[in-house]
């Protein structure tokens, strides 16, 4: 996201990066005569009819976007202040009773905010101030034009936040042209700092423009800039509190229909439900196969095979739980590198050490299929293993967790 003041008025700008196709715009009133009414994006549902703010804008032009970073955990400095149990609630709230920064500072500093340990939030009114969030600590602002990623100011230097393409094409931008606060030039902005990843069409889906002076907001949906969607925000509060489909407001986008068409554990059910049922049984046939080899390994040379396909089913029985408990694998670069993780890292090399060792372990099989000394039902969990071991492959890549050359 930016901000950039110029022209006697301020503009921000948000681009929010993410896979969910569940893009919302909603309006709100005010409450009370003492509050204002508001405009808001999101698109992580926390309920069935409400969704999280992800950026937004108030009547009187105070405006706020809400990015993921990461700050390591600090004891708690916050332990007396009250306690956030409702983030849409409270995140709303700002928007609905502050104008300025000084307000928006006065209402966070009597909040625990340390919650959002994996969020970075700033707030800009219609004078060009600004106030960045971070879990343990606010930072104030009033230059012309400032940049924000997925980074936490306070820890990380401006080297290390040029590493990140978004933040560095924002920043190079807007320090080589002068600022103007046209839709024009903004969108020139937004659009330098979009993402559209190589797999699935993912990246920015939706940019948000939001005029401080004239209380209006742009959108553009799923990294298109050819086209654009234009509230008033004060007009559409007089039609009463309503929530609008993104979607529904533009023309359709190949590469967003892709994206709903596009099958993983966290959008259906029943394949996070397929997932947990094979690695079930694979940990269960790793154990029969595992004691089988103990008790036959001194009599019988073909049953040492199985203390490797053990060994490999426990491989690949922690990875399902990867793969069910981490979505961004779906949509990033293969092999999927974790932010922090290892291990996880490393567990994203199975889908091609599945495929290497798939044709060995079934002409192994085969052979051991043949033997005539050995029970029909234990030859049956053995082709029942490969064949959870072929439709891992073809789910594997389905979801292009092969496709390393991205």
């Amino acid at each position: 996201m930016y901000k950039l003041t110029a022209d006697g008025k301020t503009m921000v700008g948000c681009n929010e990066d993410t896979w969910r196709t569940t893009s919302r715009i909603w309006f709100e009133n005010a409450k009370s005569t003492d509050e204002y009414g508001a405009g808001f994006t999101g698109s992580r549902q926390v309920s069935n009819n409400r969704t999280a703010p992800q950026s937004g804008m108030n009547e009187v032009g105070l405006t706020f976007s809400r990015l993921v970073a990461y700050h390591p955990k600090q004891n708690n400095p916050f332990p007396n202040r009250l306690k956030i149990t409702d983030e849409v609630d409270y995140l709303s709230n700002i928007l609905h009773k502050c104008a300025t920064i000084e307000e928006v500072k006065r209402y966070i500093e009597q909040y625990d905010h340390s919650i959002f340990i994996d969020d970075v939030f700033m707030y800009i009114d219609s004078s060009g101030n600004y106030l960045v969030v971070e879990p343990y600590q606010l930072i104030e602002g009033s230059e012309p034009h400032y940049v924000l990623s997925n980074f936490c100011p306070s820890i990380t230097t401006n080297d290390k936040a040029r590493k990140l393409e978004r933040y560095r094409n924002g920043e190079d931008f807007l320090n080589n042209h002068t600022l103007n606060a046209s839709l024009t030039f903004c969108t020139a902005v937004s659009d330098t700092m979009h993402v559209c990843r190589s797999r699935n069409g993912d990246g920015t889906l939706l940019t948000s423009i939001w005029n401080t002076k004239e209380g209006l907001v742009n959108l553009y949906f799923y990294h298109s800039y050819d086209s654009t969607v234009q509230f008033d925000i004060a007009k559409e509060l007089e039609q009463g509190d309503h929530i609008i489909n993104v979607a529904s407001l533009f023309s359709v986008n190949p590469e967003f229909e892709r994206l709903l068409s596009f099958k993983t554990p966290f959008n259906t059910p029943v394949l996070r439900i397929l997932l947990v049922i094979m690695g079930g049984i694979l940990t269960l046939l790793a154990f029969i196969f595992m004691v089988l080899s103990l008790i036959n390994r001194k009599t019988d040379t073909a049953y040492k095979n199985l203390i490797f396909i053990s060994g490999l089913n426990v491989a690949l029985t922690f990875y399902f739980f990867v793969l069910a408990t981490n979505i961004e694998i779906y949509y990033f670069d293969a092999p999927f590198k974790h932010y922090s993780s290892s291990l996880i890292s490393i567990s994203s090399y199975m889908p091609f050490l599945l495929l290497l060792l798939f044709f060995p372990i079934l002409n192994s099989t085969v052979r051991f299929s043949k033997n005539v000394e050995i029970k029909f039902w234990i030859k049956s969990l053995l082709v029942l293993n490969v064949l959870i071991y072929l439709v891992s492959i073809f789910s594997f890549g389905y979801w292009g967790l092969f496709n390393f050359w991205n």
